[in-house]
């Protein structure tokens, strides 16, 4: 078998959304696991669509997410260029050879004219497709077209009475009847060709073996197929990956705003590129076992496309939650501080320069949550109580304060505090101990008085580092006016 050579291959029309992310790793997972070749090629021949950056965001996000390639616009590589507005003139010469032997035809139908042909299809309740009235047009007649400044685009002859079967990686054999399609454009009024020619010429030029992409291309194939026929070239195989569907088994849309959909987005909430990775690989894809958790290498092992779903993938906003967990609950203190401080800073919790004294405390705040956050952003709401002047008390914590050892706990507890000298997580300790030989009360009616009066909660992070952080004097401040409401 030859190389394995595999595409993903982008529009630079937007941001790198979940659904490419998931094409580009498969392929990236493919390629590694039979020591083929990853190769990214810019699709940007739709000039009204690109935007500024698009390229570079995609690139960028790729990189981001843990994918390397090995040929592209930034890395080079034999059958470059990449770009594909740099090879229009490549285009030339097989739009040239389609017209001389009579497989593609000049049409000169306006937007208008092709519309109203539309329109009159749909109100017969038949399916759109072009009539061909240009297929037949005489020298003459195109030049007086031409004449008249009408611009041609090209359309390729689609054979009738044929059908185009391919044997699908994911789907088993698929098949398409040419007379359902209507002769189509391989180039544009502007020059520029469509996606269904360039990618054929491109794919067969870079000796691409498989083209694994999403289910919404399938339509697409039969005419990639007409352009490998009409030129006497070998196919790729095909494999098209079922949609991404959200947990109400809708297909994923742009607009769903229950679901973050780009990755810059992830990035940005501070999750983990390692989880995100882990995540997406198995949107469509199973390993064999129970396992859910995977290095990357772990992956390219056991990268296998006949294990790709047939059934459209969920996306689990709770599982991927529970897995960002995992990793951040596995990394060290410094990179979920770094993925915590720009949160904190943000809100005006911290200097956008901390100090030395600052970013102790911010370490200790993170360590504090550590185990508990989903990813960088969720800092904000789980630290609340370390950045407020007053507590307020939630209905379990007010429930609490009404036990009738409360006065006794809380009196004994803001003695001992007052005797500490170094108000840190190893003296309160020792404190709370005190009070329970003081009070002669334990667990629950010991801790859960002194927790809910200085934080306004009843869960929350280890007790004595969470007073540490909260300093003495906030601390006492908060015991003392408690006390006070309690005697009135």
């Amino acid at each position: 078998m030859s190389e394995v050579r595999v595409r993903y291959a982008p529009s630079p029309t937007g941001h790198l959304h979940i659904g490419n992310a998931r094409t580009a790793l498969f392929n990236y997972l493919f390629a590694r696991s039979k020591n083929g070749k990853f190769i990214i090629r810019i699709e940007d021949t739709d000039l009204k669509r690109n935007i500024e950056d698009g390229e570079k965001s995609q690139l960028k996000y790729l990189k981001w997410l843990g994918i390397d390639w090995d040929e592209s616009v930034d890395v080079g590589g034999e059958y470059g260029p990449y770009r594909q507005s740099e090879r229009l003139h490549i285009y030339e010469k097989y739009y040239r050879e389609l017209l001389d032997r009579g497989l593609a035809y000049k049409c000169y139908c306006t937007e208008e004219e092709l519309e109203e042909e539309r329109q009159r299809a749909l109100s017969r309740g038949e399916m759109p497709r072009y009539s061909g009235k240009c297929r037949h047009l005489t020298k003459e007649e195109q030049e007086r077209l031409e004449k008249e400044g009408r611009k041609p685009s090209l359309r390729f002859k689609v054979p009738s009475g044929k059908v185009y079967t391919f044997n699908d990686m994911v789907k088993g054999e698929v098949s398409f009847e040419s007379d359902g399609i209507g002769d189509w454009v391989i180039r544009k009024k502007d020059g520029m060709p469509t996606y269904n020619f360039a990618v054929a010429i491109d794919d067969h030029l870079m000796k691409i073996t498989h083209v694994l992409r999403g289910d919404d291309h399938i339509s697409n194939t039969p005419k990639q197929l007409m352009i490998y026929e009409a030129f006497g070239w070998e196919p790729p195989v095909f494999g098209h990956m079922t949609l991404i569907v959200n947990e109400n088994r809708k297909k994923l849309s742009k607009r769903d705003e229950t679901i973050i959909q780009f990755i810059e987005q992830y990035e940005e909430l501070g999750y983990l590129p390692e989880a995100l990775f882990n995540f997406i690989a198995l949107l469509g894809w199973s390993p064999v076992g129970e396992e859910e958790i995977f290095s990357k290498e772990e992956f390219i092992r056991q990268f296998d496309p006949d294990r790709l779903s047939k059934s459209p993938a969920v996306f689990d906003t709770k599982k991927l939650a529970w897995m960002n967990n995992q990793y951040m609950k596995k990394a060290d203190l410094d990179t979920v501080v770094r993925l915590a401080l720009p949160h904190l800073i943000k809100a005006g919790r911290v200097s956008p320069e901390p100090s030395e004294e600052e970013m102790a405390f911010v370490r200790k705040l993170v360590a504090l949550y550590q185990e508990q956050m989903s990813y960088g952003a969720e800092i904000l709401p789980l630290s609340e109580l370390f950045f407020k002047e007053e507590v307020t008390y939630n209905e379990e914590a007010e429930e609490v304060l009404k036990g009738e050892q409360v006065p006794e706990v809380l009196r004994a507890f803001l003695e001992e505090t007052e005797n500490l000298q170094d108000f840190v997580a190893e003296e309160i300790k020792k404190a709370i101990k005190n009070v329970q030989k003081k009070t002669d009360q334990k667990g629950k009616n010991l801790f859960m008085p002194i927790r809910a009066a200085a934080t306004g909660q009843t869960h929350g992070p280890e007790l004595p580092s969470a007073l540490e952080l909260l300093g003495k004097e906030k601390v006492q401040k908060r015991i003392s006016s408690l006390l006070n409401n309690l005697s009135r």
